[in-house]
């Protein structure tokens, strides 16, 4: 199927020169004052020794779904961080490549260009060039499962053609007929930053559709749950707690 190239983040587009960034907020961590000795503690001891450490979802997966928080969330100050967390716990640069092309849809266009030049400055320092992204129109797409296809496009026009038929259209064109079948990231992990990035945006209506898919996808009702313990501390308690309901009637149906 022919795809539209899009000139945006993929392959060498991470690797375009960019404006002159700000420098980072000073981080507790840089800084000899202890702002907070309460946060430095939690930090040390919750988050990196206990939560990264728990063994229910992979420090891969983990490292995914903060990606897709931070870049969510446009909190590009700790993305660098994080981005190289996430390599050090199996992610593949292609595969962060792949992720900020992705969230580019379902979290922001700006969120994801706007994350774009912290990528790079981690890949950049670890010799990562742009030979290994992914390509911009990939020749090898997934297979399209037609018959789901056909009753999800149904579904959608019937509902929304008359409010916005661009939306619709576009939902088909650029989402379901390509971005979904890209190679470079596999449909469990793509799933996978999806659902954090809609938790961490509140998006509670999402949840359940995206969920359900990551599930036909590969990810287990454990790592599920361990996946909203994890956005708990990265994108807060209110956001999850939003989403466990739903997320409740997804497990419930699964198992009826």
């Amino acid at each position: 199927m022919a795809t539209k190239t899009l000139p945006i983040l993929t392959a060498a587009a991470l690797f375009v020169a960019a404006p002159a960034l700000s420098q980072p907020t000073t981080s507790i961590k840089d800084s000899d004052m202890t702002v907070s000795p309460a946060l430095e503690n939690a930090n040390r001891d919750e988050i990196l020794g206990r939560l990264w450490r728990n063994e229910a979802l992979s420090a891969r997966d983990r490292g995914l779904a903060t990606v897709a928080v931070l870049v969510a969330r446009n909190q590009t100050d700790s993305l660098a961080e994080y981005t190289a967390r996430a390599l050090d716990s199996g992610v593949k640069p292609s595969e962060i490549s792949e992720v900020l092309y992705h969230l580019a849809y379902y979290a922001g266009w700006q969120n994801a260009m706007e994350a774009a030049p912290r990528v790079a400055e981690v890949f950049e320092a670890r010799g990562v060039d742009a030979a290994p992204m992914p390509p911009a129109d990939p020749s090898d797409l997934l297979p399209l499962d037609e018959e789901a296809e056909a009753q999800r496009q149904k579904t959608v026009q019937d509902t929304y053609g008359s409010i916005s038929q661009g939306v619709v259209d576009d939902t088909t064109r650029l989402l379901f007929q390509d971005l979904w079948l890209r190679p470079a990231l596999a449909p469990r992990d793509r799933s996978l930053v999806t659902v954090a990035a809609l938790v961490a945006a509140g998006q509670t209506e999402q949840i359940g559709f995206h969920l359900n898919r990551a599930m036909d996808n590969g990810l287990t009702r454990p790592e599920a749950s361990e996946l909203l313990h994890h956005l708990a501390f990265y994108a807060g308690w209110p956001n999850v707690f939003s989403a466990m309901p739903v997320a409740g009637e997804v497990f419930q149906k699964r198992q009826d």
